[in-house]
């Protein structure tokens, strides 16, 4: 019993650490390359450990766009909370550019976390049952 909790990441960890929902062993993203942009974006197409697509369907990620969105709102407002805070007197004109750096500063981290947890909405946990069975 004690391999089960050891071997598999808890839900928390596999969500934020963005691997598989399925097995929890894999991971969703491709490595990042500092010298490629884009390499932030790329998912693999399935689960290296589990085979699980990362694409059950065309247009499955669409609603990770709520996610998303949820998640920069949050920002908007902790950003805006924090600088309120900080600076007695500002113009809107700073705190649009500061909200702006910061929700492009978090586009990868969200864009990843949105996905991360979309897929793990709808992909149940089946790894303790799979080292189970085998």
């Amino acid at each position: 019993m004690n391999t089960d909790s050891t071997s598999f990441p808890s839900l928390w960890k596999s969500l934020f650490g963005m691997y598989c929902p399925k097995c929890r062993k894999g991971k969703l993203f491709q490595p990042i390359q500092w010298g490629r942009p884009s390499s932030f974006f790329e998912m693999r197409k399935n689960c290296e450990n589990c085979s699980q697509s990362f694409e059950p369907e065309p247009g499955f990620y669409f609603g990770a766009m709520f996610i998303s969105y949820a998640l920069n709102t949050v920002l908007f407002i902790a950003v805006w909370v924090a600088y309120s805070t900080l600076v007695e007197e500002f113009s809107i004109l700073e705190l649009l550019l500061l909200i702006g750096m910061s929700a492009l500063l978090l586009l990868p981290v969200f864009f990843r976390l949105s996905r991360s947890i979309w897929i793990t909405i709808f992909v149940p946990f089946q790894g303790k049952n799979q080292s189970a069975n085998s």
